[in-house]
């Protein structure tokens, strides 16, 4: 007997049965959740000045984490270049300042200005897999590195922007207590933005992708499409970073394209564990031992994020190992 297999668009998406986190009563997430967010809010008025600009660089460097966990939590592709975009994306909002100081103008253009070179060398990059794309993402980095050196207005000293404006009639941000709050409301928007992509049929696919892609592929899927997409949101959600930085800092040189500003965007994935929120968690931590505790300890801050990379390379959940190879994930 002969048995005809037809593709079914659903084949190719790991079904992990939702588990119910055994943590506390129902209550406890959401109450948690409202905690943080009143916290947040009110930061500015508990904090000095100093603080509450180490909390902006934080939420900038969240949302390139939620990049970077866009490619390493679904499709299981670690990238290693996401400050690139982040840069398109600073170069460009700040080009958009000398026409408008409009906030979200700038980052909606940082936003588009990032999707496309994503998109352009994305090409490239989704036809690798495990270390070869994390070093492909590497490589990409350092040439938008050097061209920011040789080409990018200012050159390797970089350029200054003014102030940005939240809203049209609101004066300009000057105050770094409104810098956090605006970029705080901004982070949040992008945040659900991503909330509602990783809830779709496509970051299904992307996450059967991770679990056995010639499955996916013989369901009939485009698995080359699918990762170029999820790597032009990524590159998009990074350019979005950019907007923010230049509102925090309103500076931009070439060395935010560096190597270590994707690692620490990499690092807060991984200690995410492919979760959105304890990617921004991450990326908090982070920041806070390079910069605040750093401070405290005499300027030791390289040495704590060494340190901290170090630990997570040998924590028991770390995902470093299913990252770099692709090994198809249990039934259960």
């Amino acid at each position: 007997m002969t048995t005809i297999l037809t593709p079914n668009p659903d084949a190719g998406i790991a079904q992990t049965p939702v588990r119910r986190c055994g943590f506390g009563p129902a209550w406890l997430l959401p109450t948690a959740g409202v905690g943080v967010l009143v916290a947040a809010v009110t930061l500015p008025w508990l904090i000095n000045a100093y603080l509450i600009s180490l909390a902006t660089t934080a939420l900038v460097m969240a949302v390139l984490a939620m990049s970077a966990q866009l490619l390493a939590g679904l499709p299981g592709l670690a990238p290693l270049g996401q400050a690139a975009y982040l840069v398109v994306g600073a170069y460009t909002a700040a080009s958009v300042a000398t026409l408008t100081g409009l906030g979200p103008v700038q980052l909606l253009a940082a936003a588009a200005a990032g999707a496309v070179a994503a998109a352009v060398t994305g090409v490239l990059a989704v036809r690798a897999r495990g270390t070869t794309f994390l070093m492909v993402t590497f490589g990409l980095g350092e040439l938008v590195h050097a061209a920011a050196n040789q080409w990018a207005p200012g050159g390797s000293e970089g350029i200054h922007t003014p102030p940005v404006v939240a809203l049209p009639g609101l004066p300009a941000m000057v105050r770094p207590g409104w810098v956090y709050l605006y970029v705080l409301a901004c982070t949040l928007l992008i945040g659900a933005a991503v909330a509602v992509v990783v809830r779709t049929r496509f970051a299904w696919l992307l996450r059967g992708i991770a679990a056995h892609e010639p499955r996916v592929q013989a369901a009939g899927q485009h698995t080359g499409r699918l990762l170029l997409a999820a790597y032009t949101i990524a590159g998009g959600i990074a350019g979005a970073a950019g907007a923010l930085a230049i509102a925090d800092t309103r500076y931009v040189s070439p060395a935010d394209a560096a190597m270590g500003v994707s690692a620490l965007a990499l690092a807060a994935a991984l200690i995410g564990s492919g979760s959105m929120a304890g990617a921004c968690a991450g990326a908090v931590l982070l920041v806070a031992a390079r910069d605040w505790v750093g401070g405290l300890l005499g300027g030791h801050g390289p040495t704590l994020l060494g340190l901290a990379f170090l630990l997570l390379a040998y924590l028991p959940r770390h995902r470093l190992a299913g990252l770099t190879t692709r090994f198809p994930r249990r039934r259960r």
